[in-house]
């Protein structure tokens, strides 16, 4: 069935037909098959993220029954829907095997393979949730069965897909297809340098790897050597950008940290924050305290769970990544409280830890911040990956 409105606001250029209203019975076919010869003993079990995946791997365990011979048997390139709902899935999930040749699934999921449409295509149209209101819309109302939605797979078949010729299916799953392996291969990498920040830190913290011409140890200083308390306060009202503390980004405008804008009606009385010192929330619910450094490029103001100290005589990028890492301990060891910890800022000068002299803390430092401003480019780049995928996936189907 043709209908004019079923056109995409975003398409490739030399497409202009309307798409057509079709069956899944008729793009795919049901796959019931058994494992009765045991052709397979690689129980598989479906994952949003990462598909249909061994539940070894997965589950860390097999979850399945050790005979496995009245389970369905699936092949590499065909479908599984796995009708149990989870948060951000209402209605389950629908994967095709990718990962491995053959494996086996339980008889509750409704398997099919693709006999006249684009694999590619249907693999991005049920990563979308167009299809959802189809199969709702096919499902027992108000019926759940442990978990799972009531659902036949009569019905699941008779449930609408909206597609275009095949020509235009292949470049719209293509390109999906590449920003997802985009998506994937920025994930890893920043997987992996977090790992190597993480590695460097216990090795350079711990002295095990210096920098070649430096071999003096490290001496036993108090924080208090090095910290020069700031307790400006403002007088008048949005005197200055308010800030808060994100555990990713550091210190951010408030305005853009909650969706509704500021949260604070008067912000009179609150610290300033000059550009380049240091902060951190004094209250803790799970005894860990983020120390944070005001990178934006302007002096803000932060509320007054914040102290406001600045660093002297002491590289700033070697404290900013030594306060986040080697003196956690002390840390809750200096805050008080059972439930909710405080630290004050004369109980955190306090702490002893071992700082190496200037010349070896700027070498230290600037290897953590070349590393702190890779890692934030990726994670940027691997943002706007993922927000042009959303885009695409909600423009670029009906």
């Amino acid at each position: 069935m043709k209908n004019e409105n079923l056109v995409p606001k975003v398409r490739f250029k030399g497409f202009s037909d309307p798409w057509e209203q079709r069956k899944l019975f008729e793009v795919t076919e049901l796959v019931t098959r058994k494992n009765t010869q045991l052709q397979s003993t690689l129980p598989l079990t479906i994952s949003a993220q990462y598909g249909l995946i061994d539940q070894n791997t997965f589950f860390d365990k097999q979850v399945a029954s050790r005979d496995v011979s009245g389970y369905y048997l699936i092949k590499n390139g065909e479908f599984a829907y796995n009708k149990s709902y989870s948060k951000g899935y209402p209605v389950g999930t629908i994967k095709r095997l990718d990962k491995y040749s053959e494996g086996v699934l339980s008889t509750l999921y409704i398997l099919f393979k693709v006999t006249n449409a684009d694999s590619q295509f249907l693999v991005t149209y049920f990563e979308g949730n167009k299809w959802y209101q189809e199969v709702m819309k096919r499902a027992t109302e108000g019926a759940r069965n442990h978990g799972l939605l009531n659902i036949s797979p009569k019905d699941f078949f008779n449930m609408h897909l909206f597609i275009p010729v095949k020509s235009e299916q292949y470049k719209v799953g293509s390109i999906i297809l590449k920003i997802s392996c985009l998506i994937a291969a920025n994930e890893d990498k920043l997987e992996q340098l977090k790992t190597l920040k993480k590695l460097m830190m216990q090795k350079i913290f711990s002295q095990e790897w210096r920098f070649k011409g430096f071999t003096d140890p490290w001496e036993q200083r108090k924080l208090e050597k090095y910290i020069t308390d700031y307790t400006q306060k403002t007088t008048i009202q949005d005197q200055y950008p308010i800030l808060t503390s994100s555990q990713q980004k550091g210190l951010i405008y408030q305005s853009q940290y909650y969706s509704k804008g500021t949260v604070s009606k008067s912000n009179i009385g609150y610290f300033v924050i000059p550009r380049g010192y240091f902060t951190y929330r004094s209250r803790s619910d799970n005894g860990v305290f983020k120390f944070n450094r005001n990178d934006i490029g302007e002096t803000g103001i932060v509320s007054y769970f914040y102290p406001v100290f600045k660093i002297e005589n002491s590289d700033s990028d070697f404290f900013l990544t030594m306060l986040n890492y080697s003196i956690k301990k002390d840390l809750v060891i200096e805050s008080e409280g059972t439930g909710q910890r405080v630290l004050s800022l004369k109980k955190f000068k306090n702490i002893e830890t071992k700082i190496p002299y200037l010349s070896e803390q700027k070498r230290i430092g600037n290897l953590f911040n070349i590393l702190e401003i890779t890692i934030a480019a990726n994670e940027d780049k691997l943002n706007q990956l993922k927000k042009l995928k959303k885009y695409l996936m909600q423009n670029m189907f009906v």
